[in-house]
């Protein structure tokens, strides 16, 4: 079987290589003919092994090992791609040939984040390796610094200098060679693919630190007088060039056990899914209950849910009732009363009472699942101001070789005896204290901890534009139903026109509402359709049922043509409304009702009021936005007189009542095109245009699929108080990075200067190439480090 890698440094239009990959039958491994450990031909097919051990293990029993229940166990086959350069994937762990990066895995699973990177694994390796031949290197080369010589005077006499300089480089060299030779390598795939990166740096300084030293061991006597000793040797950097290796492994090491920590948001979301779930079925005409593999709960299973116990997947209450926990995805912490014909969600924890329930949405359809992708897709997109340490280090690492030329020429040139040493010191030191990866990872570290942190917190963030752009909003525009509003509205009142007044009256004409309702979502619908419910009403059914956008409904029920909505409705079928029912729909309206129109077979049969009550942190939420200096505008469909009803109670700049859905999308351009930032809150369909124009879009988790897919921003509970939660994660991310961004550029503007002995004139200070490895080693853990700090922001 074929199969694809890309490999495609930032900024460069590589094409995408074409490789014959086969998998593994046994094991699932890709393998190649060229670096498969064996094959083996079965039934006209040619199988490849990534080692002897599957060989052998498929010629012993190949019809077991190709039975289907055995594929379906073999693993999946992980895509990786970069953290800084998202544009790079590759098949399995790899390193990025733009920026030298570990890869991470794309597709998130509680596995791949538990498992430990196996490059990290690696580093660790070559690090204690490294460690134990570096240390005696150091000790050796910094003896004659230590009172009295004592390793000098052991082995020197014994052995004599240039003996000790061999003994140096036999330690050092599988240091430099092996334990190194992942950064030759990288730096190597740099120039090749023209991506200079750190490693191109750390390649070229401890080459050039090891080849010197190399040389002046080989071939001392060739070397200029004033580079020699009395006895003939020259000085030699082993130690010099094994430190920094084994720093900079130090330092990847710190660097990737950071860099893991950064999804400990994911962690968190995966570990709340219960490993099984209780399911109730029929054996033998009575019910079994069986507890059985989460992945095999089926759309449709009836499930128990016993005390304390954690909801296996989202679904409806059919018997039963408890306080349920949501608060691992509101991040709201008092429990809510669930009973039955009420959803609960997969992953929150039940309280202490125990209920059945019907499961409708498993797997990957469930609001966690959706939650950990969008999470991870967010964790992988890039913040506009990313484009400022993308433009520096583009020109960063040429600069760099640049500043080390310089420095070698003018200490070669100006510097004291013996120049050509100090030239080579102070150009590896330039080389090892630039930091790119610094620059390149003080956004995107930011951006995971941050949409991780706001994921535990009820907000999800669909991409790092939007937590960029939330912070600089000058404009917020609310809907008004399920937003500011339950978006549960409960009817008040119904009666006839005159002539057909009477309860009698009022329950036939609910019927005929309800029956026309019961084929609409809008939330007016589902009141109307509640209350004959409560009344004990049977519905008909309705036939030729159409939605007039932002007028109402209309259809046949009983053989009658019926039509429900508002004015414009009335308008529209030309059935006149006396100027008493106006004045007493206006009363209403006042007192924040929405007032529908009953026509039955063209005549106004009556009308129906309906109230939808203010959310109980709406006016908390509206007071602080008010205070932090945020323009507030309500942007409703309603009528105007029930706009401003609800909207007196609020601290509202402006309404803007009686909008169809496509208008709302102009009234936020009209915004748009007067200067301001803005950003929209909604939760319906004729909301989704409007969401998808604002600068910033959000979305209530309780409200459409449609609304939700058209916002960068979704509030899980629907709760305005999240709102505040967003806001404050978006300020205090952009501060985040700017402070990653202002170490990285701060570090790098006084490191190298001083790195190339700008302070030797005055202060006779230079920089040793080890303690320039130390700092580059722990720069870009500091910018980690500093993102991290994220997860402990209090929302």
């Amino acid at each position: 079987m074929a199969d694809l890698i890309q490999l495609q440094p930032k900024g460069k239009a590589l094409p995408i290589i074409p490789i014959e990959l086969h998998v593994d039958p046994v094991c699932g491994m890709k393998v190649n003919a060229a670096t498969a450990a064996g094959k083996h031909d079965h039934q006209g097919t040619t199988y490849y092994f990534c080692n002897p051990h599957c060989l052998e293990k498929f010629s012993r029993d190949p019809e077991a090992i190709l039975n289907p229940t055995h594929k379906q166990e073999m693993p999946t086959h992980v895509e990786y791609v970069c953290p800084m350069c998202p544009e790079v994937s590759h098949i399995g762990p790899a390193a990025c040939p733009s920026c030298g990066m570990a890869l991470e895995p794309k597709t998130v699973s509680l596995e791949t984040l538990t498992q430990e990177n196996p490059e990290l694994t690696e580093m660790r390796r070559r690090f204690w390796f490294s460690l134990a031949l570096t240390i005696p290197v150091f000790v050796l080369a910094m003896s004659e610094m230590l009172p009295g010589q004592p390793v000098f005077q052991i082995f020197g006499h014994a052995l004599g200098h240039r003996a000790v300089t061999w003994l140096q480089f036999i330690l050092s060299a599988p240091v430099v060679l092996w334990g190194g030779s992942v950064f030759f390598q990288r730096g190597w795939q740099s120039v090749v693919n023209r991506s200079p990166n750190m490693f191109t740096l750390i390649a070229l300084g401890t080459g050039a630190a090891f080849g010197y030293s190399l040389a002046a061991t080989l071939f001392a006597a060739q070397f200029p007088a004033t580079l020699r000793s009395h006895g003939g040797t020259v000085a030699v950097y082993f130690e010099a060039a094994a430190v920094i290796v084994t720093l900079v492994l130090l330092g990847q090491m710190l660097e990737l056990r950071a860099r893991a920590q950064t999804s400990d948001a994911l962690k968190l979301l995966l570990g709340l899914a219960p490993p099984t779930a209780r399911v109730i079925r029929p054996v033998n005409g009575n019910d079994s209950e069986t507890d059985i593999p989460l992945e095999q709960v089926k759309r449709g299973d009836r499930l128990r849910v016993r005390p304390g116990e954690k909801i296996p997947t989202d679904g409806v209450i059919l018997e039963g009732r408890s306080n349920v926990d949501e608060s691992m995805l509101t991040g709201e912490p008092l429990p809510v009363e669930k009973t039955a014909n009420e959803r609960v969600t997969g992953g929150t924890l039940n309280g202490t009472g125990s209920f059945v329930m019907r499961a409708e949405r498993v797997g990957s359809e469930t609001l966690l699942a959706r939650i950990v992708q969008m999470v991870s897709e967010a964790q992988r997109s890039r913040a506009p101001i990313q484009r400022v340490a993308d433009a520096v280090a583009a020109w960063f690492v040429p600069l760099v070789v640049l500043v080390a030329l310089l420095t070698f020429a003018l200490w070669a040139w100006l510097g004291p005896e013996p120049r050509l040493v100090y030239a080579l010191v102070n150009a590896v030191a330039v080389l090892i204290i630039a930091c790119p990866c610094a620059l390149g990872l003080a956004t995107p570290m930011s951006v995971m901890v941050g949409t991780g942190r706001g994921a535990l917190a009820g907000v999800l963030i669909k991409n790092a534009e939007a937590l960029e752009t939330l912070h600089k909003v000058t404009t917020l525009v609310f809907d008004k139903t399920g937003t500011l509003t339950e978006g549960k509205p409960r009817l008040i009142q119904i009666d006839g026109v005159k002539g057909r007044e009477g309860e009698g009256v009022a329950v036939q004409l609910l019927a005929m509402a309800a029956s026309l309702e019961q084929a609409s979502e809008h939330p007016l619908a589902a009141a109307i359709v509640n209350a004959a419910h409560e009344r004990g009403l049977g519905l008909s059914s309705v036939e030729d049922f159409a939605s007039l956008t932002g007028k109402g409904v209309t259809g046949r029920v009983n053989g009658q043509t019926v039509a429900l909505g508002n004015q414009a409705l009335l308008a529209a079928l030309s059935v006149p409304l006396d100027d008493e029912l106006t004045r007493h729909a206006e009363r209403l309206r006042a007192q924040g009702h929405t007032v529908m129109w009953l026509v039955i077979d063209n005549a106004l049969a009556g009308w129906l009021s309906v109230a939808d009550p203010l959310k109980a942190t709406t006016k908390e939420t509206l007071a602080q936005l008010k205070q932090a200096g945020l323009r507030l505008v309500m942007l409703t469909g309603d009528n105007r007189t029930t706009a401003e009803a609800i909207a007196r109670e609020l601290p509202l700049d402006e309404v803007i009542a009686g909008v169809l859905p496509d208008q709302k999308r102009v009234v936020i351009e009209r915004l748009q095109s007067a200067g301001q930032l803005v950003a929209m809150a909604g939760d319906g369909i004729n909301d989704a245009p409007a969401l998808a124009q604002a600068n910033v879009g959000i979305a209530m988790g309780t409200g459409t699929d449609i609304a939700i897919q058209s916002a960068a921003i979704t509030l899980v509970k629907g709760d305005l108080l999240a709102l505040l939660r967003a806001i404050k994660l978006s300020h205090a991310t952009m501060r985040n990075i700017r402070q990653n961004l202002f170490f990285a550029f701060v570090y790098n503007l006084i490191g190298v200067p001083i790195a190339a002995g700008v302070l030797y004139p005055w202060l006779g200070i230079l920089l040793s190439p080890m303690l320039a490895s130390a700092a580059m080693t722990f720069s870009s853990v500091s910018v980690i480090t500093n993102a991290l700090r994220l997860r402990k922001l209090k929302l």
